[in-house]
């Protein structure tokens, strides 16, 4: 991709950088000239895919900064932040032009069962919000604290059609997209005084590692690539682009909204 002059130099922040969507977009916006602060949770049996994304972002001519641990432990990300605010002191753009909240970790047990052993539990309900949506709102408190966050930044949280729609085993997660789009909302609103703008992309079914951990995830993408109005189904580097394009500097009027990035999949029959 070729670089852009309005996003050189400039620092993004990648929370789940190593697969999937984050991942495509750090390489995308390392591409298009920015330096990425990555998060992600990878054991060391996955430790290769934060390796080959930083690696892509390198040879791309961009830095990466990267944070394997919890995102939605709060000691973790007081620790990020500091570091974020120490690397950002010596910097041409010293602040954190955009921040992607791409979190994909949650329970997928459905509410009622016969065996109650089956169902999920309170502490796997709260865990599925803290982290796909309660996240948002601390990870964007503790980088305006810090002064990280000025006119001009931007945050991208990625809900889903799950935020209305559910399936037997999504409850918990559908909870969380339609929690994670209202703290949107609630974002956009009191960050408006100081110029920063908040949205939700909605990324229409993809293939990611996230999306195969659903049970029937299999039959679900050969169903929605066959009704899908292009026949296809959505690829994270889809959604990247239209975040590269978001990040232009001059976009500084779009908040508050949830946007379908998925080429018509959810106005379809």
């Amino acid at each position: 991709m070729k670089t852009s002059a309005n996003l050189q130099g400039r620092w993004a922040l990648i929370l789940g950088v190593s697969s999937g969507f984050g991942a495509a977009a750090a390489r995308a916006l390392a591409g298009a000239g920015m330096h990425i602060f990555g998060v992600h949770l990878d054991s060391r049996s996955t430790q290769a895919r934060a390796d080959a994304v930083r690696a892509d972002i390198e040879a791309a001519g961009s830095k990466a900064l990267f944070f394997n641990g919890n995102a939605a432990d709060n000691q973790r990300r007081t620790q990020t932040v500091d570091a974020i605010t120490q690397t950002l002191r010596d910097q041409e753009y010293p602040a954190v032009h955009l921040m992607l909240h791409s979190l994909a970790f949650g329970s997928l047990k459905p509410f009622i069962t016969e065996d109650p052993e089956a169902a999920i539990t309170e502490a796997q309900m709260v865990m599925t919000l803290r982290v796909m949506a309660h996240s948002l709102v601390y990870w964007t408190q503790d980088l305006l604290r810090a002064g990280v966050l000025n006119a001009g930044s931007r945050i991208f949280a990625l809900s889903s059609a799950g935020a209305q729609r559910v399936i037997k085993p999504y409850g918990a997660v559908s909870a969380a997209k339609a929690a994670l789009e209202s703290h949107m909302r609630q974002l956009a609103l009191e960050l408006a005084p100081h110029g920063i703008a908040v949205n939700c992309l909605m990324p229409g079914v993809a293939d990611t590692p996230a999306s195969r951990v659903i049970p029937g995830a299999a039959e679900m993408l050969g169903q929605v690539a066959v009704r899908h109005p292009a026949g296809r189904l959505t690829t994270p580097e889809d959604v990247a682009a239209v975040i590269v394009a978001l990040a232009d500097p001059r976009i500084t009027w779009l908040s508050g909204a949830v946007i379908p990035v998925d080429g018509a999949e959810s106005i379809a029959g």
